[in-house]
């Protein structure tokens, strides 16, 4: 149920629906023919091409609706399973389950539907399937060394042709069109219509502006990721960027004085760092904590005061930058990093030069900070890690 889980949607509420939808879906492809074995052979006789106008808009809309739910934070891409690639045994099972698809004119899917009506041929066909599932498991050790060789791990196809998202989103889409005008061309020459495949006709038009309109939408949903830490590192950006800020006073007087526990501090410095410093009621956050679908149960609580420390305030700067630019609000950056704290509190030397306010205000926190706040740091432990990923579920098609 892709955003809606577990935010909007249980997960026990999750399986219902997905039962009303496969019902649904069901009855979808018996309406459109699918459960008709001619329907689905034509494909490779070339008399009807329904089943692959189906499969080319099914799979451009998802991948659309995918980047259109990524791009403004409705789905979490790190959560989507995708299936790992083995080259030749997806090879070898696809042209098994080809062979099958011409000789029983079903597929898996489109079997059990025929058999929900009552089609007999639907019915022996699933019993084969199942067979062959029963023969491949009992005769697994003999095709292991097939079936995990030439491992590619989860490859995402653009990638792997070295372009951009968009791009290939507008180019599959494109080669979508392209096939359905081809596609028409066989289809009237193979059942012998005279008409011309596509016509200028306002049916036509408008299919092809749709069409149209679904490519060029790619380039609108550019990747979320890329184009925030874009902004967030253009040259003077940061530096510019109008943020909250809390003073290294304020926050050694709020780690002293936190009775209420509303300080939750997002600590930016690597792992490495902490040992010299280590933060009470801190969690340890990076860069792709923020772009992650849990991070907004700990940055939206309400009440929380949400600091976020590095050991300089550049980091803070663009750690907060991104934050706000993906919604969140109530952010603090504290001045001058963790670098200042420690110059002004932990290591503190009052100036000889200083106005009797500061001596008699100022200095005097310090001082007192300065004297409490080892005992504090050294005995309070940090709140743990900064996010607690969900779990990704296993599975797919």
């Amino acid at each position: 149920m892709g955003p809606l889980v577990p935010d909007i949607i249980s997960a026990n509420l999750n399986y219902i629906a997905a039962l009303l939808i496969g019902v649904l879906f069901g009855m979808i492809l018996e309406q459109a023919g699918f459960s008709s074995t001619k329907k689905l052979v034509g494909l490779f006789y070339g008399y009807d091409f329904t089943v692959l106008r189906v499969f080319f808009t099914a799979g451009v809309t998802a991948m659309l609706g995918v980047i259109a739910l990524e791009h403004f934070g409705l789905l979490d891409l790190s959560l989507v399973y995708i299936n790992p690639t083995f080259i030749w045994s997806a090879m070898a099972g696809g042209l098994i389950m080809g062979l099958g698809f011409v000789l029983g004119g079903f597929c898996p899917g489109t079997s059990v539907c025929a058999a929900a009506i009552g089609k007999i041929d639907a019915m022996v066909f699933i019993i084969g399937a199942l067979l062959g599932v029963l023969l491949f498991a009992e005769t697994y050790p003999a095709w292991e060394h097939l079936y995990k060789a030439g491992s590619w791990g989860s490859p995402r196809i653009f990638e792997t042709l070295g372009i951009s998202q968009s791009l290939f989103a507008f180019l599959l889409a494109a080669v979508a069109l392209s096939a359905f005008w081809a596609v028409s061309i066989i289809e009237n020459k193979v059942n012998g219509v005279k008409e011309a495949p596509v016509r200028f006709t306002p049916y036509y038009l408008a299919l092809a502006s749709a069409g149209l309109l679904m490519a060029v939408s790619s380039f609108a949903f550019t990747p979320r990721k890329e184009s925030i830490l874009k902004a967030a590192e253009a040259p003077g950006f940061a530096q510019a960027y109008k943020l909250d800020m809390m003073t290294p006073d304020e926050f050694a007087y709020r780690l002293m004085n936190d009775r209420e526990d509303r300080l939750r501090i997002m600590d930016f410095r690597p792992e490495a760092e902490h040992a010299g410093l280590d933060l009470p009621k801190s969690s340890s956050f990076t860069m792709d904590n923020l772009f992650e679908k849990e991070t907004s149960k700990a940055l939206l609580i309400r009440g929380r005061i949400n600091v976020f420390a590095a050991e300089d305030e550049l980091t803070e700067r663009k750690m907060a930058i991104i934050a706000a630019r993906l919604g969140y609000k109530r952010i603090k950056i504290l001045k001058g990093g963790l670098k200042e704290f420690r110059e002004q509190i932990l290591n503190f030397k009052p100036a000889k030069t200083a106005s009797a306010f500061d001596r008699d205000n100022t200095y005097r926190f310090r001082e007192k900070a300065r004297r409490e706040l080892p005992a504090l740091l050294k005995n309070s432990k940090p709140a743990g890690p900064a996010v607690h990923k969900a779990k990704r579920i296993l599975g797919g098609c």
